[in-house]
């Protein structure tokens, strides 16, 4: 593992989780609005869901444990590690769910549920990262 890489994309997720809190508006109505907005808070939600991705995965090789085969296996990989926990990992797959609409365009996307996940989910990359910095400092 290379622990630089991680501190790196640590780094561009707080990044990004900072942009989406400065940049999400107060209400839905407005980012459902905003195009601009909509750009932001979603390029910047799809690129933490992939920084917590790469992050997994670099762990995940560091512990020799089976490589996963979807993006939302590598929490559930981390979780049966010890290095998150079950109900972290679920809403981080719930996460890796709204990328992939977003990245894809499998469908509209509801801007009601982007505003929520910004206005009330950003804590959940925050816990992973605070996970992930805690494994970091146990390998120390």
């Amino acid at each position: 593992m290379d622990r630089k890489v991680i501190e790196q994309k640590l780094e561009s997720l707080r990044r990004c989780l900072l942009r989406i809190a400065d940049k999400c508006p107060p209400d839905s109505g407005t980012l459902a609005e905003d195009l601009d907005l909509q750009d932001i808070v979603a390029l910047n939600l799809s690129r933490a869901v992939q920084l917590c991705v790469d992050i997994g995965a670099h762990l995940i090789a560091g512990i020799e444990a089976p490589l996963p085969d979807t993006m939302g296996q590598t929490f559930d990989t981390l979780a049966k590690a010890g290095i998150i926990h079950e109900k972290l990992a679920m809403q981080m797959k719930k996460a890796v769910g709204f990328r992939n609409i977003a990245v894809h365009n499998y469908g509209e996307i509801n801007w009601t549920i982007v505003y929520a996940i910004a206005g009330h989910h950003l804590e959940d990359f925050t816990e992973f990262a605070k996970a992930i910095v805690s494994r970091l400092e146990e390998e120390n």
